[in-house]
């Protein structure tokens, strides 16, 4: 971290400790290098708060640390934002959609939203398949969101928005022919499966998975109940966040929920899954890496164990869901700070794979460059043929998103140099003879990874 927390840590020895509570029979202990970590992340500083859920079978546990509600240590019926894990949520709409003969997922989105003028190629329309393994063509976000607040930037796009951009949109390439992964592709899916159902996405989350699996606590929408138990989000600085509102694009990563409610979401995917659980989880395109993508989760391995999986990340939290093939072991991991989790839930899942931790950023001073000037920079940058960092002007700076993660701020330290706060990372534009931008090189972790400018 750059900068010091806001909010000051409490010197409370509980602080440093977990609060287990077992949910159903025995309690799953949490691996002790996940412990150690999680102990020291929060009191360090890196993260305000974070909760574990360990499950194995029908027998779950949760374990906090540092600050959820209230300063209190979080527990299991601590509210977050999942953000992105919302995406499997979608997925398992879909998927239900399907089972119930109401789609199919070769059908195009087009037949779900009459209405809308929708953007496509000459080879084909985009499909529901499409939309959900990050392969319609779509961008990830986009072009014509602009937020009235950077700090809660899918308030305020609703319908006539999305309706706007889709029709003006040109593809830049065929849907289906390679993954790209798009926030507006799953809004885009939440928003058609709740027109065909003639009901909000709110609804159809209610009716057809919150309220079957009992939980009680999980909602697309802020409720004074769920407030009441917020754990407060924070920026990876650790300055305070606002929560996140959606309209249009809520079925990318609108839902807040509990580790209470999670653990048994969670428990649908592994024990005796439905034929709708086991369609959402089963692979549909390959996406690289040796990974494979069905309807949101990925599946995924590490030390030659596979497991299945999704994260999230919004303004001020950051998420995990995961579970073995087998049903034998899930978690979920939840943090009150935007910073990645993934690693603690990686290593619940597959012991002996946590990183070493790694070093605090260094500070680095910030430089004021005209708005003008942050122009030269926007655009989308290549480092790999499935991993693009994309550039756009904010209110208040450059926002950069890359594949598969959120959009995060970066500052100038000088002409063409720039850095995150949230990570220690830095980037370099790069100009040619004539003084054009034509790429750039990310610096982290020691490695200088070049991208190109793409036209």
């Amino acid at each position: 971290m750059t900068l010091p927390l806001s909010l000051p840590l409490r010197a409370l020895a509980a602080a440093m400790l977990p609060l287990t509570c077992a949910l159903a029979g025995a309690a799953p202990a949490l691996d002790p290098a996940v412990r150690e970590r999680a102990e020291a992340l929060t009191r360090g500083g890196q993260h305000a708060g974070i909760v574990i859920a360990v499950i194995e079978g029908k027998d779950s546990a949760v374990y906090g640390f540092g600050r959820g509600n209230q300063d209190r240590l979080p527990d299991a019926d601590t509210v977050y934002e999942i953000g992105s894990v919302t995406k499997t949520i979608t997925g398992l709409l879909l998927a239900q959609a399907v089972v119930a003969g109401k789609v199919t997922l070769a059908e195009p989105v087009a037949d779900l939203l009459p209405d809308y003028a929708m953007p496509e190629t000459k080879e084909r329309a985009i499909t529901l398949r499409d939309l959900a393994t990050h392969y319609s063509g779509l961008p990830r976000l986009p072009g014509n969101l602009a937020p009235a607040d950077v700090n809660d930037p899918y308030a305020d796009y609703g319908e006539p928005q999305l309706r706007a951009f889709l029709a003006g949109h040109a593809m830049a390439r065929a849907s289906g022919a390679a993954f790209e992964y798009s926030n507006l592709g799953y809004g885009l899916l939440g928003t058609a499966l709740a027109a065909k159902a003639g009901q909000s996405y709110e609804t159809l989350l209610q009716t057809q998975i919150a309220g079957p699996l009992g939980m009680r606590s999980t909602s697309s929408l802020m409720s004074p109940a769920l407030r009441a138990r917020l754990a407060p989000g924070h920026l990876a600085d650790g300055k305070p966040a606002q929560h996140w509102q959606f309209q249009a694009i809520a079925g990318a990563g609108a839902v807040l929920s509990t580790p209470r409610d999670m653990v048994a979401y969670v428990q649908s995917f592994m024990l005796k899954p439905d034929p709708a659980h086991a369609l959402a989880v089963q692979p549909q395109r390959d996406i690289g890496g040796g990974k494979q993508i069905g309807l949101a989760w990925i599946r995924d391995q590490a030390k030659g164990q596979p497991f299945i999986w999704h994260n999230g990340q919004t303004g001020g939290y950051a998420s995990f869901a995961g579970f073995t093939p087998d049903g034998q072991r899930g978690v979920v991991v939840l943090s009150n700070t935007s910073t990645t989790v993934d690693a603690l839930g990686v290593a619940s899942l597959v012991p002996g794979t946590l990183p070493p931790l790694a070093a605090a950023p260094a500070q680095r001073k910030e430089v004021a460059l005209a708005p003008e000037a942050l122009g030269e920079y926007v655009g989308s940058y290549a480092l790999a043929p499935n991993f693009v960092l994309t550039v756009r002007q904010g209110p208040q700076g450059l926002l950069v998103g890359a594949t598969g993660q959120q959009e995060a701020p970066v500052f100038a330290s000088g002409k063409d140099a720039f850095f995150y706060k949230v990570v220690d990372a830095q980037l370099i534009f790069q100009r040619n003879a004539q003084g054009a931008i034509t790429g750039l090189v990310l610096h982290q972790n020691g490695q200088a990874i070049p991208g190109q400018r793409k036209e």
